[in-house]
Formats: structure tokens, sequence, C-alpha cells
């Protein structure tokens, strides 16, 4: 019985065990199957490095206090971050990476860099 690419269709040559034709027809292959996996992942990491450049840029500028609305007009999604972290005084931050907020009341955020994070660059 002749073994044929599970990717283009062709005829196998060499071991019993082949499975495809050539690394490109394996890569191909591998591709298609993981495409949605993929797309997920590089969307999200998309929507976390746009927040964080939203507010890298609003903390060099030198805002560290900003209303959420104008958050909302530069393209920043609340519902994607990085991680929390709960200060001693009981704020929760919402980082993206190494740049993060808090809610201060009023509808207004209030930024904040952790340097613990400027160590990996």
């Amino acid at each position: 019985m002749e073994k044929k690419c599970l990717d283009c269709g062709e005829s196998i040559r060499g071991r019993t065990d082949k499975k495809f034709c050539s690394d490109q027809c394996r890569n191909n292959y591998n591709n298609r199957l993981n495409r949605d996996t993929n797309n997920f992942v590089r969307n999200v990491h998309g929507l976390l490095r746009k927040n964080r450049r939203i507010l890298a840029d609003l903390y060099r500028e030198g805002m560290l206090r900003v209303h959420k609305d104008a958050l909302f007009a530069l393209g920043y999604n609340f519902s994607f971050f990085t991680h929390i972290i709960e200060s001693t005084g009981g704020y929760k931050y919402y980082y993206c990476f190494e740049y993060g907020f808090r809610e201060a009341g009023n509808d207004f955020i209030e930024l904040k860099e952790n340097s613990r994070y400027l160590n990996y660059q």
C-alpha cells in the first residue's frame, strides 16, 4: 500500500512511518491545525501591547492621574491586563506588564510604573 502525504497527497518515499513528503508539507499541515489557537494568542497579545503602550505614553507625559473616559478614547480595553498587585494600603493595581493603574474615585485612574520589571529589559 502506497502512503500519501497528509498535506498535499503526493506519494511518500522513505521510512514506513513517514507522514509528509517534505518539511514544507509538515509545516503547512501543523500551521493549519494550530491556526485558531495561534490567532487567539496573537490577538490577546496585541491587545495587551496596545494597553501597555497607552499607559506608558501617558505615564511618560507625566499624566499620573487620568479620567477613565480619556483611556477609553485612546482605545484602552479594561478587560485585558497581565496581573493584579494589592498594595499594603489595600489598593488593587491592575498591571499591563510594568505599567499599572488603580481606581482613584470619581472615575479617575491613578497611573503607576513598577520599577521591578525594568531590570528585565
